[in-house]
């Protein structure tokens, strides 16, 4: 049975959660500030966060940012805004979906189960993948170029390894989005993914303007291309 943090400080939102939560098989601590999730969290029991970005004493960004210092424990969000630039910003520190307030709760629970989903398939992939001087290691969450470790934000390695573990595939946007954030990617636009994707090109490509590892398939999508 999996265990699942739920920061929220909401009380009548509170009960609507819990009750469906445990419902549906889960265990459910409940933290309502920052001070008391980072208390809860200290135990590194959970096998989920469910984050409301608006907290008494902060945000669900601080405990997100601070969270992936150590793991990569499945997130998820709870915001009442859908404003694009509070999406980037979530997933670009390390949050792997989100959801706007006011929400169905079966919506929830079926976000929870795709998250699990991708997290076990995840786990059971190939340790190590390389290719044209660059490797990921799946198992420490870094991505190398020739041996030095790449500062990569968590969309970008999520990006990377998604695209490597698909050589000479080309991926559309729809794949991209189903495959990162398991969502019809309504919230972010071509022009979102394509700034995700130059910033990647310039850690990784000797001259992004004319790239040979990541290429764009006009009017298409995006592949990994192995250079022999």
């Amino acid at each position: 049975m999996e265990n699942i943090l739920l920061v929220e400080d909401d009380l009548n939102l509170i009960d609507g959660l819990e009750y469906s939560l445990k419902k549906n098989g889960f265990n459910v601590d409940i933290a309502r500030t920052v001070r008391e999730a980072f208390s809860f969290y200290e135990d590194g029991k959970y096998d989920l966060l469910v984050l409301d970005l608006t907290l008494p004493d902060g945000t669900g960004f601080e405990i997100c940012k601070k969270v992936r210092l150590t793991s990569t424990v499945p997130i998820i969000f709870l915001t009442a805004s859908d404003e694009e630039v509070n999406v980037v910003m979530g997933l670009d520190i390390g949050g792997d979906d989100y959801i706007t307030k006011p929400f169905k709760l079966n919506e929830l629970i079926s976000r929870i189960r795709a998250l699990f989903r991708r997290s076990n398939a995840f786990q059971r992939e190939t340790a190590i993948v390389s290719s044209n001087g660059i490797t990921i290691e799946f198992l420490n969450n870094r991505a190398l170029k020739y041996g030095q470790v790449l500062e990569l934000t968590v969309s970008e390695y999520k990006l990377l390894s998604l695209l490597m573990k698909n050589p000479n595939i080309t991926l559309t946007r729809e794949n991209i989005l189903d495959k990162l954030w398991d969502g019809d990617g309504d919230f972010i636009d071509d022009n979102t993914l394509s700034v995700y994707i130059r910033r990647l090109r310039r850690k990784i490509e000797a001259n992004p303007n004319q790239p040979q590892m990541l290429l764009t398939v006009r009017g298409v999508g995006y592949k990994w291309n192995v250079v022999k």
